[in-house]
This record gives structure tokens, C-alpha cells and sequence, in this order.
């Protein structure tokens, strides 16, 4: 499995994240609390947008986070408002910078932690349902990969949710023709730069966890000594597959088969409910 962590709001200095937090994700990245692994060091990768800007820019490498030098450099002198960073540990597919996330298609990010369990039985009907004219945007091997362009084909452009409900939900269809059980597992995080959007579910309902940070109006007041709080803007917001400390009351855990919206003005919460795509329901 991965760690992932994302980040909406005023512009942020990468490294204040990722690196100057007591358990940031490069500090997770070799001592995970939460994750089924402890060391996470299978590459790693960062999608950032530039303020006012819409196509994302991003920097994937194999060796482990916390040993790449270019990383903490990048980070500490690049600023965004939204990013989103990754850390893999893989489950079968090959360390290569291909399969390193974020994933990208023209203005959207897409990070995964979880798997498609026995993806390799149900891999090439995956592949055949992703509409032929992304088919060649594919450039890696996984099934995290494969689910973003699945969900690209059902919709996610013009409904990020549907799009990605419509995968999820074929994925499991598919993979309940072959008597394959529990078959989906996933935290995922998505952006077009303008939102950012959260997605924590599992098809037997014990899903990886997942958290975002409490609004930063009640942080200020909970934790008046906090200077770095106190620095916090209204609408800054992280989302993280695990606390990156242990400030009470700084983190809010995502229910089971919930998607959150950080957006401009109040966030949402949605159910996250997979369906099978009409058309393939035809097919």
C-alpha cells in the first residue's frame, strides 16, 4: 500500500507538508503508523498547480522520498496552493517512474492508496472498457492507473464523483464475475486545480484510513499557541492518509464510503455510492 497527502488553500510552501511536519509524509515514508507497511520506499511523486494556473506540474522518481536530495530541494523553494504527493509501496507492479503518482491527464491529479485485488485476472477487461482515445495516455502497469483512466472514461471530467462511482462500480462488477471477493480498496485523492476532492471506500467496508484536517477557524481557537496555526488562512485545508502529528483535535478521520469536496466556500460531504455504467451494464 501508499501514503498520500494533499493540500488546498492560500500558497504553501511544499516542505512545510512534507518535510517540516513531526510526521510528514517523508517522515511516513519510513516510519508509517496507520499503513500496512511501515517503510514506504517503492519511488514517489508530486503534482503541484500554480496559482490562477489550470495544467499541473510533476516530479516522479523511483529511489525512496526520503533520499532523493532534488525533493527537498524542489520543495523548499516551489509554492502552490494545491498539491498532492505520494509515496508508494507497490503491491506486484514494477518500480518504475511510470508508476509512480500522481497520475496526469491534462488538468487533473489522481493519487491512490489501496489495490485491486487480483487485478492481474481481471486486468485486460479493464483495459478494454477505457475509451480508445485515452488507451494511449496509459504510459505504466498499475491498477491505480488503470482505475483513473476508467474513471476518465465514465464521466470524471464532467463529474468527478460519477466518474469515479462508475469505475469503482464497474471494477467490482467485473470482478464479481470472476467470484473474486472484497475486490476494492482505495483512498483516493483528485484535482483539476479549482477542487480538491477525498475519497475513502472499500468494497468490504474496512477501508485505509484516511483524514482531514479540522476547519482552520477551530484549529486557531483550539490551539491559541500555536503560531503556526494561528498562521492558518480559512480555507487551507490538508487531506492525509494519516495525522502528520499529534495535535488534539487537529485531524478529522473520513467515514467509510465518504467523499469530501475541499473546495471555495464551505466544503462538502458526500455518500460515495459505485454503480455499474449503463452502457456496460448493456454490453
Amino acid at each position: 500500500m501508499c501514503r498520500w497527502n494533499a493540500y488546498f488553500g492560500q500558497p504553501l510552501v511544499i516542505e512545510e507538508l512534507l518535510f517540516k511536519m513531526d510526521h510528514g509524509l517523508i517522515d511516513q515514508s519510513l516510519h508509517s503508523r496507520l499503513g500496512v507497511e511501515t517503510t514506504n520506499g517503492d519511488g514517489f511523486g508530486l503534482g503541484w498547480y500554480a496559482a490562477g494556473g489550470d495544467r499541473p506540474a510533476r516530479y516522479r522518481s523511483i529511489p525512496p522520498a526520503w533520499s532523493d536530495v532534488n525533493l527537498r530541494e524542489l520543495t523548499a523553494h516551489v509554492e502552490s496552493p494545491l498539491f498532492l504527493a505520494h509515496i508508494r509501496a507497490t503491491t506486484g507492479t514494477p518500480v518504475q517512474q511510470t508508476n509512480c503518482h500522481p497520475f496526469r491527464h491534462r488538468e487533473w491529479l489522481f493519487v491512490h492508496n489501496g489495490v485491486i485485488n487480483d487485478f492481474h485476472v481481471i486486468r485486460r477487461e479493464l483495459m478494454l472498457a477505457i475509451d480508445p482515445e485515452l488507451f494511449d495516455d496509459i504510459s505504466g502497469s498499475t491498477d491505480s492507473e488503470v482505475m483513473f483512466y476508467l474513471a476518465l472514461t465514465f464521466g470524471l471530467t464532467d463529474d468527478p464523483l460519477a466518474g469515479l462511482e462508475r469505475a469503482v462500480g464497474f471494477i467490482e462488477a467485473t470482478a464479481r464475475a470472476h467470484e473474486i471477493q472484497h475486490p476494492m480498496q482505495m483512498t483516493v485523492g483528485l484535482s483539476d486545480g479549482h477542487r480538491l476532492y477525498a475519497v475513502r471506500y472499500s468494497s468490504e467496508g474496512r477501508s485505509r484510513t484516511l483524514f482531514v484536517s479540522e476547519d482552520a477557524s477551530a484549529l486557531r481557537a483550539l490551539h491559541p499557541e500555536s503560531e503556526r496555526l494561528q498562521r492558518l488562512g480559512d480555507e487551507d485545508r490538508a487531506v492525509v492518509s494519516e495525522p502528520l502529528g499529534d495535535l488534539k483535535g487537529a485531524w478529522v478521520e473520513v467515514p467509510e464510503s465518504t467523499a469530501w469536496i475541499i473546495q471555495p466556500g464551505p466544503d462538502e460531504q458526500r455518500p460515495f455510492r459505485p454503480r455499474v455504467p449503463e452502457h456496460a451494464m448493456a454490453s
